[in-house]
């Protein structure tokens, strides 16, 4: 009896154990902190599961040294706060003015202490929906042809507690130290664990393997007491100045450099480590040999009878022999909590310690699952910010918007202008969007043309990895052809082994603008949308296909695109000869004349004036336009017979007081005069 009733029981239990959301994010670092952010603000079913007892608990402990490599600009004479972010590595994106990192630090590299205070208050501030001291354990699928992705995705914690969701977005960051095994590898400390009080390393001789900014950062805190430091790994060292990428080695952390090239015993190597071998002598020295020296040797022989690099070349580098080495080799995703069954597959040569995902940043093995943060930066590794807060801030913005759209029919959001307003359009975004500044190359604005290319639909901050899905993806439509602006640096300049100080480095003309070298806007334009086999076959290093015509708005040193000449002009008459028309704006005068002399008025005319919109004129606006030259001065004009200068005057003055009303402020005068 007591088995039957056991056995009766165990669906009702199993049912009851399993709490269901629609959307499960696996980790409360920034990246799951802010997509529950997007998902609560648009009134969605989610929780967040931490492992930790608080958000951001990777801060907590790295880096280890303490200081952030994230800036923190406080000032830069802008009152724009889109554009101020393009300056702030370390906020959040919210309503919440309150929730600036700014506030929290006034260190251009803060303190980690300081992140760590910062996501706490934004997870407590805003009421994000965190369930605490939860540890994933394992995470599989069921399928069910009910659920929104044909299955639904099945969590365990480590206390055996089950969940269930249609979404999962993995937000678990990369936190499991890399390591390379090699006989000694037993005498090698890791980053993770390693004394950061300098006094420990005193009179020491030291050898690090690795050559990222952890490394870096661990010689940095050391360099002024140890002997020397030797420092090893399989590439070069890569600068984030030459790169452009901010995960290079960045200078702040570049003290060994200088003693390296100085000459004062430090130095860099390089070297496979997976080739090497650490022998431990009688006095506890660490002496650094070849792996085949000791697959050949008698394996009963003593130590002393092993073969050093030293015995048949005198002047081998790492013949001193080291007190201390330390494994600064960075971190990997944790793969070991998913099932077989999600297909989640590491990625391939430099991208293995990422999980393989599409453009989209949805894994290319299971539908729904969706990588965040630091863990999806294989979409634009070592080309763009994606795996970092000032970079992922935005892609998981991305991420949200694609799935308001599959899931709930909210297609991506878009503004309507009239064609006339295309300029001051692109204009105002390329001189102000953070998400296009940080994410150059990835994320991109889409134009797209309605209604025989008199208006235009603007959306911002579209993965560009997915434009030949655009359609599905955003619930928008591109029968008419588009635009699409993105940032680039120049093709060839940036690099390992690029100078990218040398002389005549940068372009000021606007006719050599598609030679720029710095970061600057780059427009595309097409007659339809690009299809998924023109985004397979295009060009090596291109974000896109060829497209009919490309524009590139010359570099600025202020990256201030907002001279007339050099960079407004060009890019009007660039969209001029896309779209066959005439994008000038012109007064009320001009077009009443073009209305009595022309076949076809210019759309702003035909939007503004015809529909007795225009500017609001007066005295003072008519006697301004004169002196510029945009009007003729009528007043000098000798008028005969029938027509005496005050009806000229009233008339004039009655077409510029009457039947008009303000242009909205995106509109600026453009010379109606010019060519």
């Amino acid at each position: 009896l007591g088995l039957a009733l056991y056995a009766s029981s165990l669906p009702a239990a199993s049912g009851a154990t399993s709490l269901y959301h629609d959307y499960c994010i696996i980790g409360a670092g920034p990246s799951g902190l802010q997509a529950a952010y997007f998902l609560q603000q648009a009134g969605r079913d989610y929780i967040v599961f931490e492992r930790s007892h608080a958000p951001g608990s990777f801060f907590a402990l790295y880096p280890r040294h303490r200081k952030l490599i994230s800036i923190n600009k406080q000032y830069t004479s802008k009152s724009n706060s889109e554009f101020n972010l393009r300056h702030d590595w370390n906020s959040l994106l919210s309503h919440d003015h309150r929730l600036l990192f700014r506030r929290y630090s006034r260190d251009f590299f803060p303190h980690a202490d300081a992140m760590v205070r910062y996501l706490e208050d934004f997870a407590s501030l805003l009421k994000l929906h965190i369930q605490y001291n939860t540890a994933i354990i394992h995470v599989t699928i069921e399928r069910d042809e009910q659920a929104w992705n044909g299955h639904y995705f099945l969590l365990t914690d480590q206390d055996k507690q089950n969940y269930k969701c249609s979404s999962l977005l993995v937000a678990t960051g990369m936190w499991v130290p890399s390591v390379v095994n090699f006989p000694g590898s037993e005498y090698v400390e890791g980053y993770e664990t390693v004394s950061i009080n300098p006094e420990d390393f005193a009179g020491q001789t030291v050898l690090i393997l690795g050559r990222g900014n952890s490394a870096f950062e661990t010689a940095e805190n050391i360099l002024g007491v140890t002997n020397f430091i030797h420092m090893v790994s399989r590439s070069r060292v890569r600068l984030s100045w030459a790169t452009h990428y901010v995960g290079d080695l960045r200078a702040i952390n570049n003290g060994l450099l200088d003693t390296y090239q100085l000459k004062s015993l430090d130095g860099l190597l390089e070297g496979d480590l997976e080739d090497l071998a650490i022998v431990k002598d009688k006095k506890g020295k660490l002496h650094i040999t070849l792996r085949f020296y000791l697959e050949n040797r008698n394996t009963s022989a003593g130590i002393d009878s092993i073969t050093l690099p030293q015995d048949e070349l005198d002047n081998f580098a790492t013949r001193a022999p080291y007190d201390r080495v330390i494994r600064c080799l960075g971190w990997k995703f944790d793969f070991s909590i998913f099932n077989r069954s999600l297909r989640i597959m590491p990625g391939k040569e430099n991208e293995k310690k990422y999980p393989q995902i599409k453009p989209s940043y949805e894994s290319r093995g299971t539908r729904g699952l969706f990588v965040l943060g630091t863990a999806s930066h294989s979409v634009d590794f070592r080309k763009s910010a994606g795996g970092f807060i000032h970079g992922f801030r935005y892609t998981t913005r991305a991420v949200h918007r694609l799935l308001e759209n599959r899931h709930h029919g909210v297609p991506w959001p878009s503004v309507v202008y009239p064609i006339t307003q295309l300029t001051n359009s692109i204009i105002k975004r390329v001189n102000e969007a953070s998400g296009l500044y940080q994410m150059f190359s990835v994320l991109a604005d889409i134009i797209l043309l309605r209604e025989n290319a008199t208006i235009f639909e603007y959306l911002e901050e579209y993965p560009v990895g997915v434009l030949a899905e655009l359609e599905v993806q955003t619930g928008r439509k591109a029968p008419n052809g588009l635009f699409v602006v993105i940032m680039e640096y120049g093709r060839n300049f940036s690099g390992a082994d690029k100078d990218v100080f040398y002389y005549n480095r940068a372009v000021g003309e606007a006719q050599h603008a598609w030679q720029s070298n710095f970061l600057h806007p780059v427009i595309y334009y097409y007659k339809r949308l690009p299809t998924e086999r023109e985004m397979r076959l295009r060009p090596p290093d291109w974000p896109l296909p060829r497209p009919d015509a490309i524009h590139h708005i010359v570099e600025d040193f202020l990256t201030d695109w907002t001279a007339p000449n050099a960079h407004i002009l060009p890019l009007r008459r660039f969209l001029e000869n896309c779209l066959s028309t005439d994008l000038r704006n012109f007064f009320a005068e001009s077009c009443f004349l073009f209305a009595f002399t022309r076949q076809k008025l210019p759309p702003f005319c035909r939007q503004g004036y015809v529909r007795m919109q225009g500017l609001v004129g007066n005295e003072r606006l008519r006697h301004h336009a004169v002196e510029a030259g945009l009007l003729e001065d009528y007043a000098l004009t000798d008028f005969s017979g029938d027509r005496p200068p005050d009806i000229r005057e009233g008339s004039q003055d009655q077409l510029l007081r009457h039947h008009v009303i303000p242009v909205r402020p995106l509109q600026h005068l453009v010379n109606a005069k010019d060519e």
